[in-house]
Protein backbone atom coordinates (compact mmCIF):
# COMPACT_ATOMS: atom_id res chain seq x y z
CA UNK A 1 0.00 0.00 0.00
CA UNK A 2 2.84 2.41 0.90
CA UNK A 3 4.56 1.64 -2.39
CA UNK A 4 1.36 2.38 -4.33
CA UNK A 5 0.91 5.68 -2.46
CA UNK A 6 4.53 6.57 -3.21
CA UNK A 7 3.97 6.06 -6.95
CA UNK A 8 0.73 8.09 -6.88
CA UNK A 9 2.43 11.08 -5.21
CA UNK A 10 5.61 10.78 -7.29
CA UNK A 11 3.66 10.80 -10.56
CA UNK A 12 1.09 13.38 -9.47
CA UNK A 13 1.55 15.39 -12.67
CA UNK A 14 0.71 12.34 -14.80
CA UNK A 15 -2.32 11.54 -12.61
CA UNK A 16 -3.71 15.08 -12.86
CA UNK A 17 -3.11 15.18 -16.63
CA UNK A 18 -4.85 11.81 -17.08
CA UNK A 19 -7.81 12.99 -14.98
CA UNK A 20 -8.10 16.16 -17.08
CA UNK A 21 -8.00 14.26 -20.39
CA UNK A 22 -10.56 11.67 -19.20
CA UNK A 23 -12.88 14.44 -17.98
CA UNK A 24 -12.56 16.16 -21.36
CA UNK A 25 -13.25 12.91 -23.25
CA UNK A 26 -16.13 11.70 -21.01
CA UNK A 27 -17.57 14.82 -19.34
CA UNK A 28 -21.03 13.38 -18.65
CA UNK A 29 -19.61 11.04 -15.98
CA UNK A 30 -18.76 13.97 -13.67
CA UNK A 31 -21.20 16.65 -14.83
CA UNK A 32 -23.78 15.52 -12.26
CA UNK A 33 -21.36 15.99 -9.36
CA UNK A 34 -22.19 19.23 -7.44
CA UNK A 35 -19.36 21.78 -7.80
CA UNK A 36 -19.55 22.38 -4.03
CA UNK A 37 -17.67 19.07 -3.68
CA UNK A 38 -14.58 21.01 -4.81
CA UNK A 39 -14.52 22.89 -1.50
CA UNK A 40 -14.58 19.66 0.51
CA UNK A 41 -11.81 18.13 -1.60
CA UNK A 42 -9.68 21.24 -1.15
CA UNK A 43 -10.38 21.09 2.58
CA UNK A 44 -9.03 17.50 2.60
CA UNK A 45 -5.82 18.69 0.89
CA UNK A 46 -5.39 21.53 3.40
CA UNK A 47 -6.12 19.19 6.33
CA UNK A 48 -3.37 16.89 5.04
CA UNK A 49 -1.03 19.86 4.83
CA UNK A 50 -1.84 20.69 8.47
CA UNK A 51 -0.99 17.12 9.51
CA UNK A 52 2.45 17.36 7.88
CA UNK A 53 3.31 20.73 9.45
CA UNK A 54 4.37 21.50 12.99
CA UNK A 55 5.12 24.67 14.89
CA UNK A 56 8.86 24.08 14.38
CA UNK A 57 8.34 24.66 10.64
CA UNK A 58 7.38 28.26 11.36
CA UNK A 59 10.58 28.99 13.29
CA UNK A 60 12.11 30.20 10.04
CA UNK A 61 9.67 33.14 10.11
CA UNK A 62 11.45 34.43 13.21
CA UNK A 63 14.97 33.13 12.58
CA UNK A 64 15.15 34.24 8.92
CA UNK A 65 12.37 36.83 8.50
CA UNK A 66 14.16 38.65 5.66
CA UNK A 67 14.16 35.58 3.39
CA UNK A 68 10.48 34.84 4.05
CA UNK A 69 9.54 38.51 3.56
CA UNK A 70 11.37 38.63 0.22
CA UNK A 71 9.64 35.44 -0.89
CA UNK A 72 6.14 36.54 0.16
CA UNK A 73 6.54 39.98 -1.41
CA UNK A 74 7.57 38.29 -4.65
CA UNK A 75 4.61 35.88 -4.33
CA UNK A 76 1.98 38.59 -3.94
CA UNK A 77 3.41 41.00 -6.53
CA UNK A 78 4.88 38.97 -9.41
CA UNK A 79 2.04 36.49 -9.94
CA UNK A 80 -0.91 38.93 -9.58
CA UNK A 81 0.71 41.51 -11.89
CA UNK A 82 1.72 38.83 -14.40
CA UNK A 83 -1.86 37.53 -14.41
CA UNK A 84 -3.29 40.99 -15.01
CA UNK A 85 -0.72 41.75 -17.73
CA UNK A 86 -1.26 38.48 -19.59
CA UNK A 87 -5.06 38.86 -19.44
CA UNK A 88 -4.72 42.31 -21.01
CA UNK A 89 -2.07 41.28 -23.56
CA UNK A 90 -4.14 38.33 -24.84
CA UNK A 91 -7.42 40.29 -24.56
CA UNK A 92 -9.13 37.52 -22.60
CA UNK A 93 -12.87 37.79 -22.03
CA UNK A 94 -14.10 38.87 -18.62
CA UNK A 95 -14.58 35.39 -17.14
CA UNK A 96 -11.22 33.95 -18.24
CA UNK A 97 -9.39 37.13 -17.21
CA UNK A 98 -10.99 36.87 -13.75
CA UNK A 99 -9.91 33.22 -13.47
CA UNK A 100 -6.31 34.05 -14.40
CA UNK A 101 -6.21 36.94 -11.90
CA UNK A 102 -7.64 34.68 -9.18
CA UNK A 103 -4.86 32.14 -9.76
CA UNK A 104 -2.27 34.92 -9.58
CA UNK A 105 -3.64 36.28 -6.31
CA UNK A 106 -3.66 32.93 -4.47
CA UNK A 107 -0.92 31.74 -2.07
CA UNK A 108 1.77 29.18 -2.87
CA UNK A 109 0.76 25.74 -4.09
CA UNK A 110 0.55 22.70 -1.83
CA UNK A 111 3.01 20.71 -3.99
CA UNK A 112 5.72 23.39 -3.91
CA UNK A 113 7.47 21.94 -0.84
CA UNK A 114 7.84 18.54 -2.50
CA UNK A 115 9.15 20.12 -5.72
CA UNK A 116 11.62 22.27 -3.74
CA UNK A 117 12.89 19.18 -1.94
CA UNK A 118 13.37 17.32 -5.25
CA UNK A 119 15.08 20.39 -6.75
CA UNK A 120 17.66 20.52 -3.91
CA UNK A 121 16.28 23.89 -2.84
CA UNK A 122 15.97 25.45 0.61
CA UNK A 123 13.13 23.32 2.02
CA UNK A 124 12.82 25.27 5.29
CA UNK A 125 12.37 28.51 3.34
CA UNK A 126 9.81 26.84 1.07
CA UNK A 127 7.75 25.57 4.04
CA UNK A 128 7.98 28.98 5.73
CA UNK A 129 6.85 30.79 2.57
CA UNK A 130 3.95 28.39 1.96
CA UNK A 131 2.78 28.75 5.57
CA UNK A 132 3.05 32.53 5.70
CA UNK A 133 1.50 33.14 2.26
CA UNK A 134 -1.39 30.81 3.19
CA UNK A 135 -1.94 32.68 6.47
CA UNK A 136 -1.87 36.00 4.57
CA UNK A 137 -4.24 34.72 1.88
CA UNK A 138 -7.55 35.55 3.64
CA UNK A 139 -6.59 39.23 3.41
CA UNK A 140 -4.25 39.41 0.39
CA UNK A 141 -6.19 37.26 -2.10
CA UNK A 142 -9.53 39.12 -1.88
CA UNK A 143 -7.86 42.56 -1.81
CA UNK A 144 -5.58 41.85 -4.78
CA UNK A 145 -8.48 40.32 -6.75
CA UNK A 146 -10.58 43.40 -6.03
CA UNK A 147 -7.71 45.74 -7.00
CA UNK A 148 -6.95 43.96 -10.30
CA UNK A 149 -10.39 42.68 -11.35
CA UNK A 150 -12.84 44.68 -9.23
CA UNK A 151 -13.42 47.31 -11.91
CA UNK A 152 -14.86 44.77 -14.34
CA UNK A 153 -16.60 42.35 -11.95
CA UNK A 154 -18.16 42.57 -8.52
CA UNK A 155 -15.64 41.12 -6.04
CA UNK A 156 -17.06 40.12 -2.64
CA UNK A 157 -13.93 40.80 -0.55
CA UNK A 158 -15.48 39.81 2.79
CA UNK A 159 -17.08 36.70 1.33
CA UNK A 160 -13.79 35.55 -0.18
CA UNK A 161 -11.98 36.21 3.10
CA UNK A 162 -14.47 34.02 4.99
CA UNK A 163 -14.27 31.30 2.32
CA UNK A 164 -10.48 31.09 2.61
CA UNK A 165 -10.77 30.94 6.40
CA UNK A 166 -13.22 28.03 6.19
CA UNK A 167 -11.74 26.11 3.24
CA UNK A 168 -8.00 26.67 3.85
CA UNK A 169 -7.11 28.00 7.30
CA UNK A 170 -9.59 25.96 9.39
CA UNK A 171 -8.60 22.55 7.90
CA UNK A 172 -4.90 23.38 8.42
CA UNK A 173 -5.54 24.35 12.06
CA UNK A 174 -7.58 21.16 12.60
CA UNK A 175 -4.72 19.17 11.06
CA UNK A 176 -2.21 20.79 13.45
CA UNK A 177 -4.48 20.02 16.43
CA UNK A 178 -4.95 16.38 15.36
CA UNK A 179 -1.17 16.01 15.00
CA UNK A 180 -0.67 17.47 18.49
CA UNK A 181 -3.34 15.24 20.09
CA UNK A 182 -2.54 11.98 18.26
CA UNK A 183 1.11 12.16 17.13
CA UNK A 184 1.52 8.38 16.64
CA UNK A 185 -1.57 8.10 14.45
CA UNK A 186 -0.45 11.12 12.44
CA UNK A 187 3.04 9.71 11.96
CA UNK A 188 1.56 6.59 10.38
CA UNK A 189 -0.93 8.56 8.29
CA UNK A 190 1.69 10.87 6.75
CA UNK A 191 2.95 7.99 4.57
CA UNK A 192 -0.38 8.03 2.75
CA UNK A 193 -1.25 11.75 2.80
CA UNK A 194 0.61 12.86 -0.37
CA UNK A 195 -1.24 10.20 -2.36
CA UNK A 196 -4.65 11.23 -0.99
CA UNK A 197 -3.86 14.89 -1.70
CA UNK A 198 -2.81 13.99 -5.25
CA UNK A 199 -6.08 12.12 -5.84
CA UNK A 200 -8.12 14.99 -4.37
CA UNK A 201 -6.39 17.55 -6.64
CA UNK A 202 -6.93 15.27 -9.67
CA UNK A 203 -10.66 15.02 -8.82
CA UNK A 204 -10.93 18.82 -8.44
CA UNK A 205 -9.40 19.28 -11.90
CA UNK A 206 -11.60 16.56 -13.42
CA UNK A 207 -14.85 18.02 -12.03
CA UNK A 208 -14.05 21.55 -13.23
CA UNK A 209 -13.03 20.42 -16.72
CA UNK A 210 -16.05 18.09 -17.07
CA UNK A 211 -18.49 20.87 -16.16
CA UNK A 212 -16.90 23.27 -18.68
CA UNK A 213 -15.83 20.72 -21.33
CA UNK A 214 -17.85 22.14 -24.23
CA UNK A 215 -16.67 25.72 -23.63
CA UNK A 216 -13.09 24.58 -23.16
CA UNK A 217 -13.10 22.79 -26.52
CA UNK A 218 -14.20 25.99 -28.26
CA UNK A 219 -11.71 28.48 -26.79
CA UNK A 220 -9.29 26.37 -24.80
CA UNK A 221 -5.98 26.84 -26.63
CA UNK A 222 -5.45 30.50 -25.79
CA UNK A 223 -6.08 29.99 -22.07
CA UNK A 224 -3.66 27.02 -22.03
CA UNK A 225 -0.97 29.29 -23.54
CA UNK A 226 -1.71 32.06 -20.99
CA UNK A 227 -1.58 29.63 -18.05
CA UNK A 228 1.71 28.13 -19.23
CA UNK A 229 3.26 31.59 -19.67
CA UNK A 230 1.98 32.68 -16.25
CA UNK A 231 3.62 29.72 -14.53
CA UNK A 232 6.90 29.78 -16.49
CA UNK A 233 7.33 33.55 -16.10
CA UNK A 234 6.65 33.18 -12.35
CA UNK A 235 9.31 30.47 -12.02
CA UNK A 236 11.81 32.58 -13.99
CA UNK A 237 11.14 35.90 -12.25
CA UNK A 238 11.18 34.24 -8.82
CA UNK A 239 14.67 32.93 -9.55
CA UNK A 240 15.71 36.32 -10.97
CA UNK A 241 14.64 38.10 -7.76
CA UNK A 242 16.86 35.77 -5.74
CA UNK A 243 19.75 36.29 -8.18
CA UNK A 244 19.43 40.10 -8.07
CA UNK A 245 19.50 40.00 -4.26
CA UNK A 246 22.57 37.75 -4.27
CA UNK A 247 20.88 34.86 -2.45
CA UNK A 248 22.43 31.38 -2.30
CA UNK A 249 21.41 28.89 -4.98
CA UNK A 250 19.08 26.80 -2.73
CA UNK A 251 17.21 29.98 -1.70
CA UNK A 252 16.85 31.11 -5.32
CA UNK A 253 15.36 27.75 -6.21
CA UNK A 254 12.91 27.81 -3.29
CA UNK A 255 11.68 31.32 -4.17
CA UNK A 256 11.43 30.40 -7.86
CA UNK A 257 9.23 27.38 -7.12
CA UNK A 258 7.13 29.10 -4.43
CA UNK A 259 6.40 32.05 -6.72
CA UNK A 260 5.66 29.95 -9.81
CA UNK A 261 3.45 27.30 -8.18
CA UNK A 262 0.06 28.60 -7.02
CA UNK A 263 -2.76 27.10 -4.96
CA UNK A 264 -4.82 26.89 -8.14
CA UNK A 265 -7.38 24.58 -6.51
CA UNK A 266 -8.25 27.46 -4.20
CA UNK A 267 -8.66 29.75 -7.22
CA UNK A 268 -11.16 27.36 -8.80
CA UNK A 269 -12.97 26.94 -5.48
CA UNK A 270 -13.30 30.71 -5.02
CA UNK A 271 -14.49 31.10 -8.62
CA UNK A 272 -17.16 28.43 -8.03
CA UNK A 273 -18.33 30.02 -4.78
CA UNK A 274 -18.24 33.72 -5.62
CA UNK A 275 -18.39 34.07 -9.40
CA UNK A 276 -21.16 31.70 -10.47
CA UNK A 277 -22.15 34.24 -13.14
CA UNK A 278 -18.74 33.60 -14.76
CA UNK A 279 -18.51 29.77 -15.01
CA UNK A 280 -15.40 29.89 -17.23
CA UNK A 281 -13.52 31.62 -14.39
CA UNK A 282 -12.91 28.14 -12.92
CA UNK A 283 -11.01 26.96 -16.00
CA UNK A 284 -7.63 28.77 -15.55
CA UNK A 285 -7.25 27.25 -12.07
CA UNK A 286 -7.97 23.75 -13.40
CA UNK A 287 -5.48 24.09 -16.25
CA UNK A 288 -2.89 25.60 -13.89
CA UNK A 289 -3.31 22.57 -11.58
CA UNK A 290 -2.45 20.27 -14.47
CA UNK A 291 0.38 22.32 -15.94
CA UNK A 292 2.26 23.43 -12.80
CA UNK A 293 2.65 19.84 -11.66
CA UNK A 294 4.21 18.99 -15.03
CA UNK A 295 6.45 22.08 -15.10
CA UNK A 296 7.30 21.56 -11.41
CA UNK A 297 8.56 18.05 -12.12
CA UNK A 298 10.62 19.35 -15.04
CA UNK A 299 12.14 22.26 -13.10
CA UNK A 300 12.99 19.96 -10.18
CA UNK A 301 14.83 17.64 -12.59
CA UNK A 302 16.71 20.56 -14.19
CA UNK A 303 17.73 22.08 -10.84
CA UNK A 304 18.79 18.70 -9.40
CA UNK A 305 20.75 17.92 -12.57
CA UNK A 306 22.56 21.27 -12.34
CA UNK A 307 23.59 20.28 -8.79
CA UNK A 308 25.40 17.23 -10.09
CA UNK A 309 27.56 19.17 -12.59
Amino acid sequence: MKKLCHYISEYMGVLVLAAALLALAFPSVLQQVPTTVINYLLGVVMFGMGLTLNLQDFKIVFSRPKDVLIGCLAQFTIMPLLAWGLAKAFQLDEALALGVVLVGCCPGGTASNVITYLAKGDLALSVGMTGVSTLLAPVMTPLLTWALAGKSVNVDVVGMLLSILWVVILPIVVGLIVKWLWPKFTEKATDYLPAFSSIAIALIVAIIIAVNASKLMVGGLIIVVVVMLHNLCGLTLGYLIGWLLGLARPKKRAISIEVGMQNSGLASSLATLHFAAYPMATIPGAIFSVWHNISGAMIAWLYARANNK
